[in-house]
């Protein structure tokens, strides 16, 4: 828009000054050649033609000569002043369309930058009340409206995710008393049963919950040793046949422990989960805070990456035996986000996948920056 604003800018002001400039030095030309044409027949029509140089007439012909030497000069300038300024015209317009943009650059910034975690951010431009100025309390507006939403759905799902909690721990509690009380067979099937779907339940709001925080993003941080988390998550990992092999690095990176920790977890279940009997994982995490987390398992198709971050989504490739509810991929995406870390995926040629965390740099890191050891 800059670039098609300066375009314009400059093409009316060369149009407009090359007619200006055009008619100015026509009207100038007639009106000089009428009065060199009048002298002429006034003042010397006595002279005679062949008159030699020095005469009276050897000056008439050079008046005759003085419209076309003056139109030839004034066309000269004119041509270099409609260069010059049109030089001058395109830098002031480039100047001028990035000051008329640079409140709409403003809210683009903005509006790039703002997610659920700082939905409090306003654009709060100032200057004229003109239309920019309108579109951006216009767009503050909305953020007021989006933020009440969502505060609202917050304390909803944790409102929600309490109500659910307190009775099936009841539940679960209930299952459990006389659990190893002898009973007919047919009852003990169904106690069991019980509880696994009661545990299952859980797991489900307590994932439901910890999604929700995630979302909310990170009111404060800490500097985390992600390594040690790393080997601490790895040490609760339950393998179940898989070969699970670790190479870290120190690495320390700002974050919440807890959400940490739950990410590495759901990665490593994952990869566990979704694996092959005797199948492989390998962790890698560099000391730029980069955690790699490759398995092998059945064949991912590349074009479904972007569904196994979805919530309650499941690929049917993915045929490993499991009772999870399809939310710890979203979950990790979720605590990512959060932490402004990129998440990548990638099938790998011979089956499973290749998950790549980097979190951002911890700032002032160094010999003065203290390595918190994660304690859950």
């Amino acid at each position: 828009m800059r670039m098609r604003l300066t375009v314009l800018y400059t093409g009316l002001f060369l149009v407009t000054m090359t007619i200006a400039l055009t008619v100015v030095n026509l009207l100038i030309s007639n009106m000089l050649k009428r009065q060199v044409v009048g002298t002429k027949s006034r003042a010397l029509p006595w002279m005679p033609l062949d008159a030699a140089p020095g005469s009276g007439n050897y000056y008439a012909k050079d008046v005759s000569r003085l419209p076309d030497a003056v139109l030839h000069y004034q066309w000269t300038v004119t041509t270099i002043t409609i260069a010059v300024l049109t030089v001058v015209s395109v830098a002031a317009g480039w100047w001028l369309a990035g000051r008329l943009l640079r409140p709409l650059r403003h809210i683009t910034a903005t509006a790039h930058r703002l997610s659920l975690s700082n939905l409090h951010e306003r654009i709060a431009l100032t200057g004229p009340h003109d239309e920019l100025r309108d579109l951006a309390d216009t767009f503050d507006a909305m953020l007021e409206r989006l933020e009440r939403s969502v505060d609202s759905q917050r304390r909803f799902i944790a409102n929600a995710a309490h109500e659910l909690r307190t009775p099936l721990a009841t539940q679960r509690a209930a299952i459990q008393i006389g659990l190893d009380d002898r009973l007919p067979d047919h009852l003990t099937e169904v106690r069991q049963k019980l509880l696994t779907a009661n545990q299952r339940t859980e797991r489900l709001i307590d994932s439901l919950l910890l999604l929700a925080q995630a979302e909310h993003g990170l009111d404060t941080t800490q500097p985390v040793a992600l390594d040690l988390l790393t080997r601490q998550a790895a040490d609760e990992m339950v393998p179940d046949g898989i070969i699970v092999t670790l190479d870290t690095q120190p690495a320390t990176v700002p974050g919440d422990p807890v959400l940490l920790h739950r990410l590495l977890t759901n990665l490593f279940q994952n990869a566990v989960k979704y694996n092959h009997p005797d199948g492989t994982v390998h962790v890698n995490l560099t000391e730029t805070g980069t955690l790699t987390v490759r398995n092998t398992g059945p064949d991912v198709p590349a074009e479904r990456i972007t569904e196994l971050f979805l919530p309650f989504r499941r690929l049917h490739t993915r045929t490993r035996a499991t009772d999870g509810a399809g939310l710890g991929l979203s979950i990790v995406a979720s605590i990512a986000q959060a932490h402004h870390a990129t998440l990548d995926a990638r099938p790998n040629p011979g089956g499973g996948l290749e998950l790549t965390v980097r979190f951002p740099a911890l700032a002032g890191t160094g010999a003065a920056q203290a390595r918190v050891r994660p304690h859950l």
